[in-house]
C-alpha cells in the first residue's frame, strides 16, 4: 500500500487560453526532480480533495501496493498536465471545470480581478445563412479600459480582424493577439422578422486595441430608476471578486439610501467567483434571514466532516462593517448562457427564502466549487515549493441550497416562457436604460405594464468560445481564509 504522507504534494496547472498564463510549449521542460515533485503533488492533492475521487480507480487509497509501484506510475507521465487530465472524471460531461496552471501568480491576480485585457467583451455568431462565417457583437465595454477610451459601445458589430474575415476556424486565433484592429460591420435585418434575409455588411470603420494589465471593478453599472413612483435598483455585476466586496456593499448602501423597493440584478456576463462574496450579496439583497443557512458545500466522502455552511450575515469586515441590506422578498435576476457558478448559486440559494424571477436564457449549469491547491505542507500558499509555480484548481465540493438542492447540470431556466429571453444581435440596448430589452422586461413585470417581447427562439444563440473568458469564468471558488479548517489537519 502506498505510504506517501499526505504532507507531500505538488501543484499542477491545466494550460488555459488566457493571456496571463504561460504555455508549456513556450518554456523549457522543468528538471526531472521538479517534474517528479509536481507529479507527486498532483496525485496526492487529487487523492485527498477531488470531489469525484470515488469515480477514479487510480485515486483509490489502496491503488498502489508499494512506493515503487506508485513512483513508476507517476513517472509514466511526461507532463504534470497529462497526469492531472488522466484523473478527471468525464471531462466533457461531468467535470468540465477543474484545471491546472503552471503560473499560480497569474491565477491569483485574475481571481482578484487583475488580468490582461483591452476591455472588450463580445458575443460571436454565425452570419445569417452561413455555417462558417462569424461576426461579433460587443456586449460589454469594461469601465476605464482601452475599449472605453476608444469610444467603443455595446451593440457594435464587427466581422473582420486586421482585415481578415472571421470564420469559425480562425476567430479565436485572430482575437488572441495582444494588439489587433476590429473592422466594424452593420447587422441588417432588412426590415423583416425573418432571419433568412438578414445580412452582415462591412463598413469602412475600424478601431485598434491593445491588451494591457487591467483591474476590473465588478460593480460595472449601478443606478436607481424611478418608474411611476417605484424605486428600482439596477446592478450590472460582472464577477464575484472578494477584494471588491466593499464596493459592492457601497452600491447597496446607495440603493438603501434611495429607498429602493425592487432590485434587478444583472448577471448576464458573470461567470462566478468567490462563494463567500455570493453569500454576502445574498445578505445584501435580503437582511431578514441573518444567521440562517444561505448555502452548503458538500465535500467528497473522505472529507464529510469538512462540509461547510455559508450563512446570511449582517456584518462583514471585508465589506467594510455593517452590510447594507434591502430586506427584499423578491429579486429579478438577468441571465444568459454565460451566467455560471457563483451567479447560479445566488439564484439557487435565495429561492428557498424569497421569490427569484429569472429573466433570460438558460445558465451554464455548474454547482461545484473549487479551491486553489499549492505544493506546500498544508496545500496553502504559505511555504509553497519554491522550485515551481504549479497549482491546482480542482472541483472539491458540491454546492447546494438549504434544502440540499443543486443547480442542474443543464443550467437554470425560468419555467414561465414569458420570462425566457435571448439577447438580440441588432438590439442589445444600453445597460441601465429602461429601453434595454432585459431590463425593460423586469420593469414591465414590476409595474404590471405587461409589455410583450419576442420569443427566445427569435434570436440566435452565441457560439460557445473561449476568446474573452476570464479565468474566473465558470468558477465558484472557496476563499481559504473562510474555509481554513479543512487544511489544518495537514499542518
Amino acid at each position: 500500500m502506498k505510504v506517501l504522507k499526505f504532507a507531500l504534494f505538488a501543484l499542477v496547472v491545466f494550460s488555459l487560453n488566457v493571456s496571463c498564463s504561460k504555455d508549456k510549449d513556450d518554456d523549457p521542460a522543468p528538471p526531472a526532480v521538479v517534474k517528479d515533485e509536481v507529479n507527486d503533488f498532483v496525485w496526492t492533492a487529487m487523492n485527498i480533495f477531488y470531489l469525484y475521487k470515488a469515480e477514479i480507480p487510480n485515486l483509490a487509497d489502496d491503488r498502489f501496493a508499494t512506493d515503487e509501484a506508485y513512483t513508476t506510475y507517476i513517472n509514466g507521465f511526461e507532463e504534470p498536465e497529462d497526469l492531472f487530465e488522466s484523473l478527471i472524471f468525464q471531462r466533457e460531461v461531468v467535470d468540465r471545470f477543474s484545471f491546472i496552471t503552471p503560473d499560480y501568480i497569474a491565477l491569483e491576480q485574475q481571481f482578484q480581478g487583475v488580468f490582461k485585457s483591452n476591455g472588450l467583451e463580445s458575443n460571436y455568431y454565425y452570419q445569417p445563412g452561413s455555417d462558417s462565417k462569424v461576426f461579433g457583437v460587443i456586449r460589454l465595454v469594461l469601465n476605464d479600459s482601452e475599449a472605453s477610451a476608444a469610444g467603443l459601445k455595446r451593440g457594435q458589430a464587427f466581422n473582420a480582424i486586421d482585415g481578415v474575415p472571421m470564420t469559425v476556424e480562425n476567430f479565436n486565433d485572430l482575437l488572441s493577439n495582444d494588439t489587433y484592429t476590429i473592422n466594424f460591420a452593420n447587422y441588417n435585418s432588412n426590415g423583416t422578422a425573418d432571419q433568412d434575409d438578414d445580412s452582415v455588411d462591412s463598413t469602412s470603420e475600424s478601431a485598434t486595441l491593445t491588451k494591457k494589465p487591467y483591474t476590473e471593478n465588478p460593480v460595472h453599472t449601478s443606478k436607481v430608476l424611478d418608474i411611476n413612483g417605484s424605486k428600482i435598483g439596477y446592478l450590472m455585476y460582472t464577477s464575484f471578486t472578494s477584494n471588491y466586496d466593499a464596493q459592492l456593499n457601497e452600491a447597496f448602501g446607495q440603493f438603501k439610501s434611495a429607498g429602493v423597493q425592487h432590485l434587478v440584478l444583472d448577471l448576464r456576463y458573470n461567470g462566478g467567483g468567490s462563494v463567500n462574496t455570493a453569500a454576502l450579496l445574498g445578505s445584501m439583497i435580503t437582511g431578514q434571514f441573518n444567521g440562517e443557512v444561505f448555502s452548503k458545500l458538500v465535500w467528497n466522502e473522505n472529507l464529510q466532516a469538512e462540509n461547510t455552511l455559508y450563512n446570511f450575515k449582517n456584518n462583514d469586515a471585508n465589506s467594510g462593517g455593517a452590510i447594507n441590506s434591502l430586506n427584499l422578498d423578491k429579486v429579478y435576476v438577468l441571465t444568459t448562457n454565460r451566467t455560471a457558478s457563483a451567479s447560479e448559486l445566488i439564484i439557487n440559494s435565495l429561492a428557498p427564502y424569497i421569490t427569484v424571477v429569472q429573466i433570460g436564457d438558460r445558465t451554464t449549469g455548474k454547482s461545484q466549487a473549487s479551491v486553489t491547491l499549492y505544493d506546500s505542507d498544508n496545500f496553502t500558499r504559505q511555504n509553497a515549493n519554491p522550485r515551481h509555480t504549479y497549482a491546482l484548481q480542482p472541483l472539491v465540493a458540491l454546492s447546494v441550497n438549504k434544502n440540499d438542492v443543486r443547480v442542474p447540470p443543464n443550467g437554470l431556466l425560468n419555467d414561465m416562457e414569458q420570462f425566457r429571453m435571448r439577447e438580440s444581435v441588432n438590439n442589445l440596448g444600453t445597460l441601465g436604460e429602461t429601453t434595454e430589452p432585459f431590463l425593460a422586461k423586469a420593469i414591465a413585470d414590476i409595474t404590471g405594464s405587461g409589455r410583450a417581447f419576442p420569443s427566445i427562439d427569435r434570436n440566435p444563440a452565441p457560439i460557445k468560445d473561449h476568446v474573452d473568458l476570464k479565468i474566473s469564468d465558470n468558477e465558484m471558488y472557496i476563499d481559504l481564509d473562510e474555509n481554513i479548517s479543512v487544511f489544518r489537519k495537514f499542518q
